[in-house]
C-alpha cells in the first residue's frame, strides 16, 4: 500500500506523537509498504557551526529528510504545533490510504475537507490526547477543539485510541459514546532492540558529576512551553521533601527548551544542585545509554495532556520500573511497570520514590526483570503494527 501519515511534529522535535509515528512508519516500510510522513517544516535551512547556538532540535529540523520518508511542508500559518498545510488537499489523492494523527489544528480541517471529494480513500485517525496549553491559548485550543473535533473525527473511516481509558475520560468520550463502532483500541509500543537493558554507563555519570553507586532518578521529556504539562516542577519539590528528611537522591533532566532556565533556577534555590543534573537535549545515539543510568523513571504530568507516556514503555524496555501521574491512558502503561501517585502531589510522590529505594536488592531485581517481561509480552512494535496493518487491509480491501 501507499500510506500517508499526516502528524504535527516529527524527530528530532522530542514529543510523543512524532515518535509514534517515525517507529510505525519504519515498521510498515519493512514490510514493504511505501510510507510518507507529512508535517509542517518549522525552519528555514541553515548553516550549522554548533549545537550550542540554538537549540539542537532547531538544527536538526533541517537534517531530517535522512530519517524516514518525510516531507516537510512549509505552513502558511503556524501557531504553537498548529500549522496550516493546504498543499495536502492535493497531495493526497494519490494515497490507497492516510493516516492522521490528532490533534493537529490547521491542517485537520484541510483533511476533513479532502476526505469529503475522496470518500472512496480510507481515512484513519488516531486521537493521542486532548489539546492544552496556558492561558489564553489554552482557552482558544479548548473552545477550537469543542466546536471542531468532532467534525473531524466523524470524517473518520475508523479512529484508534491508545486506550479506551484515556479516551472516555477526554473531550472525544461522547463521540465514543455515540460511534464506538468506529474505534479501536492499539496501544504505541517500542524498540525492544534499541531499548534494552544495558550495564550502565560510567561517562555518562562522570560527565554530570553523579556516583554510579547512588539511587538515580530519570526524567525525559520536552521543556519548551508546548509540554509545560510535564510537570518538572513537582519532581523538583518531591526531590526537596527527601532531602529534607535526610534521603536525597540524584537525580538527571534529559531534554531541552526555553523553560529549562527557570528550572535550572528551581534547583538552585532549592539547594539540589548536586543532585540534580541537567543533560539538555540528548541525541537518538545517547538516549537509550541515559535509561541505562536509571533505577527509576518518574513521568509527573499535571493533566490529562499525556495521555499514554511513551517515555514509561522506553525505561520498562530498558528495564528499569517507573513512576507516574495517576492519569487516564498513563495509568494503563505505568500500573503495568511500577507505580502511580496522586497527580500534582509532591507529598505523595516522594514517599513513593523513598519506598522503592528502600526495597531489598531482590526485589529491584525482580522488577528490573518483570518490567522488561511485559514490555516484549505487550508493546513491542512489530506485533502492534501487525494490528495495524489488518486495520488498513480490512479498510483498503473494502
Amino acid at each position: 500500500m501507499k500510506i500517508a501519515h499526516i502528524v504535527s511534529s516529527y524527530p528530532p522535535y522530542y514529543g510523543g506523537m512524532g515518535n509514534v509515528v517515525f517507529q510505525t512508519a519504519a515498521e510498515l516500510s519493512k514490510r514493504g509498504h511505501s510510507v510518507i510522513v507529512y508535517t509542517p517544516k518549522y525552519y528555514e535551512p541553515r548553516e550549522i557551526k554548533g549545537v550550542d547556538e540554538e537549540p539542537a532540535a532547531a538544527h536538526a529540523a533541517d537534517l531530517t529528510e535522512e530519517i524516514g520518508q518525510i516531507r516537510r511542508l512549509k505552513p502558511t500559518f503556524e501557531f504553537g504545533n498548529a500549522a496550516r498545510l493546504p498543499q495536502l488537499a492535493v497531495e493526497l489523492d494519490d494515497f490507497d490510504l492516510v493516516h492522521l494523527h490528532y490533534p493537529f489544528f490547521g491542517t485537520a480541517g484541510i483533511v476533513r475537507k479532502w476526505k469529503r471529494t475522496r470518500p472512496e480513500i480510507p481515512l484513519v485517525i488516531t486521537y493521542h490526547m486532548d489539546p492544552r496549553g496556558l492561558g489564553w491559548k489554552g482557552l482558544f485550543l479548548k473552545l477550537y477543539s469543542r466546536y471542531y473535533s468532532s467534525r473531524v473525527m466523524a470524517a473518520a473511516d475508523k479512529l484508534i485510541a491508545s486506550s479506551y481509558d484515556y479516551v472516555e475520560a477526554s473531550e472525544a468520550a461522547e463521540f465514543l459514546r455515540d460511534s464506538p463502532e468506529k474505534w479501536l483500541e492499539l496501544p504505541f509500543g517500542v524498540d525492544i532492540d534499541r531499548f534494552r537493558p544495558r550495564p550502565a554507563p560510567p561517562d555518562l555519570f562522570a560527565r554530570h558529576n553523579l556516583t554510579p553507586d547512588a539511587p538515580t532518578i530519570l526524567f525525559v521529556g520536552g521543556m519548551d512551553r508546548a509540554h509545560y504539562f510535564k510537570g518538572i516542577p513537582i519532581l523538583l519539590e518531591a526531590l526537596l521533601l527527601l532531602k529534607k528528611q535526610g534521603d536525597p537522591v540524584q537525580a538527571v533532566l534529559a531534554g531541552d527548551g526555553e523553560l529549562r532556565q527557570e528550572f535550572e533556577l528551581r534547583v538552585k534555590a532549592f539547594g539540589l544542585d548536586p543532585y540534580v543534573k541537567f543533560a539538555g537535549y540528548v541525541s537518538n545515539e545517547d538516549l537509550p545509554r541515559y535509561y541505562n543510568m536509571a533505577d527509576l523513571l518518574v513521568l509527573p504530568s499535571i493533566h490529562q495532556g499525556e495521555a499514554f507516556g511513551m517515555v514509561l514503555l522506553e525505561a520498562m524496555a530498558s528495564g528499569v520500573p517507573v513512576v507516574a501521574s495517576d492519569l487516564p491512558g498513563v495509568r494503563t502503561v505505568a500500573s503495568d511497570g511500577g507505580w502511580l501517585f496522586e497527580t500534582s502531589n509532591p507529598r505523595d510522590l516522594a514517599p513513593v520514590i523513598y519506598d522503592y529505594f528502600l526495597n531489598s536488592p531482590e526485589e529491584r531485581t525482580n522488577w528490573r526483570r518483570r518490567v522488561r517481561e511485559i514490555v516484549e509480552e505487550k508493546y513491542a512494535w512489530a506485533p502492534i503494527v501487525d494490528k495495524l496493518e489488518n486495520i488498513y487491509n480490512g479498510l483498503v480491501q473494502k
